[in-house]
């Protein structure tokens, strides 16, 4: 990230960008200080932009060989194009040679860094991986935030506000805005502030699911399926998200049996330490053989409901009802 600042300060840029990772919001970040500082606004004759997977190699190149309109280059922005998954050799070989005239600003989820393509980048231009940040970096972020502004918070406010905020950045960013416009006569932020400002997201409800299930609290269980069916989820998202929950915690329960380190973890299932650590707790409540059997029961439901034998709602019902 230094790196592509230090390029924007001086503006001494590279042929090529490969911005990926599981942190979406600074991807973002960065894709958008790139393009601004390496575009024009409204100059579509020397921008162009792709998106998804079946962009044609081929035409990208030929595109790259069009010499610019009365600019100094043309950038070309190709976003989730699958180009990192699996080698493209043409392209890999391109960007080798990449004329002066041009500039490739990549933005991927998946990258395998041992495709010709991504050492390719490494080789020619800048690549550089997003990764969830850890407790203490969200801390300082938003502490600096909060100096700005000129207020402190409590322990409980900034537990309460990393449990609403999903520990997404994204998330982070817009529900700090919130809180300091809502506290803007008070120098510090309790946790009656984030409770009554700051919006819970899906997946905070899906955990308190699944630990009402570990504590066998069916009512509490339903009273927040019933919030999220209101808040107009589908049942077929909320059995998603249960599932994805059910895989990371049957990862994050194997991989603490084998004495790995919280950052290890953390960086394998993709959220952040402290939220490792948080589902680790949840994890002592369910044996590994629940946990397959909660999963089996969802495929086999999942199944029921795409042959239209049983409806979703009733099905997400009945499972968790199973196991609560």
């Amino acid at each position: 990230m230094k790196t592509i600042d230090e390029d924007i300060a001086t503006g001494q840029f590279q042929k090529v960008y490969l911005l990926y990772g599981d942190e979406d919001y600074l991807k973002l970040q960065y894709k958008n200080k790139l393009l601004a500082a390496l575009t024009t606004p409204g100059d579509t004759m020397n921008f162009s932009s792709y998106e998804g997977e079946g962009i044609s190699v081929g035409e990208v190149i030929d595109l790259a060989e069009t010499l610019p309109f009365f600019a100094e280059r043309r950038v070309i922005l190709v976003s989730d194009s699958g180009f990192f998954k699996k080698s493209k050799d043409d392209l890999a070989e391109y960007l080798l040679q990449l004329p002066d005239t041009v500039c490739f600003l990549f933005v991927e989820r998946e990258v395998d860094k041992r495709t010709k393509t991504c050492k390719a980048v490494q080789k020619a231009g800048r690549a550089v991986e997003f990764t969830m940040p850890d407790e203490k970096t969200l801390a300082r972020w938003m502490g600096a935030r909060l100096k700005q502004a000129k207020k402190t918070i409590s322990r409980e406010a900034w537990a309460e506000f990393l449990k609403r905020t999903d520990e997404s950045m994204e998330n982070m960013d817009r529900e700090m805005e919130k809180l300091l416009s809502y506290t803007l006569d008070k120098d510090h932020i309790d946790l009656e502030d984030v409770q009554a400002i700051c919006v819970q997201q899906i997946q905070t409800k899906i955990f308190d699911m699944i630990s009402a299930i570990a504590a066998k609290d069916s009512r509490k269980v339903m009273l927040l399926y019933q919030d999220l069916l209101a808040a107009r989820e589908s049942p077929m998202r909320i059995l998603y998200l249960i599932v994805r929950q059910f895989r990371q915690m049957m990862v994050i329960q194997e991989m603490a049996q084998q004495r790995r380190d919280i950052k290890t973890i953390a960086k394998q299932v993709g959220m952040p330490d402290f939220a490792v650590r948080r589902n680790m707790g949840l994890c002592k409540n369910f044996t590994r053989e629940q946990m397959y059997g909660l999963l089996r029961d969802a495929a086999e439901f999942d199944e029921e409901i795409k042959t239209g034998r049983i409806d979703d709602q009733m099905a997400v019902e009945l499972l968790m009802m199973k196991y609560a």
